[in-house]
């Protein structure tokens, strides 16, 4: 279990990088919330497990996660922490054509993480967001979202 607050981003990735979805559904509390990258938002543990078992399975067989920046804001017992991360290997799901690797994929995690009686520290939220290129925000634009600069 997670003796830091930092721990639960770096356990994240290297569960990831085992594509052990039983691993990163360990580091949330039963009743955490976990929004992913689009949008969708997972309330229990075994949803989080669920989610990454299919990815890992479809999207993810073989990538690694690095944490590669980390910072954790100390609130007591409850700590927020941000980790810049990096993705490599992410393929098209195995139901699409096979697609080139698409190269690095970068994004940052926001977990909120929280003491319990036995020191282990466990996520009860987490965020997570894609860092899309050159883009500084999402306009709508015939229905549909694009990545735009509003400088």
């Amino acid at each position: 279990m997670p003796a830091h607050p930092e721990d639960v981003a770096h356990g994240f990735a290297q569960a990831w990088g085992r594509g052990d979805a039983d691993a990163i559904a360990a580091l949330f509390a039963d009743d955490a919330d976990f929004v992913n990258v689009v949008g969708f938002w997972w309330t229990r543990r075994e949803q989080i497990r669920h989610n990454h078992a299919y990815g890992f399975e479809h999207i993810f067989p073989g990538s690694t996660m690095t944490i590669e920046r980390q910072r954790v804001r100390d609130l007591g017992d409850t700590a927020v922490v941000h980790a810049l991360w990096r993705i490599d290997g992410q393929r098209a799901p195995s139901t699409a054509r096979r697609q080139a690797d698409p190269g690095a994929r970068r994004g940052i995690f926001t977990f909120v993480v929280h003491r319990g009686d036995d020191g282990a520290w466990l996520a009860v939220a987490a965020q997570n967001t894609d860092i899309v290129p050159g883009a500084q925000t999402l306009l709508a634009d015939d229905s549909r979202l694009r990545p735009t600069r509003y400088d």
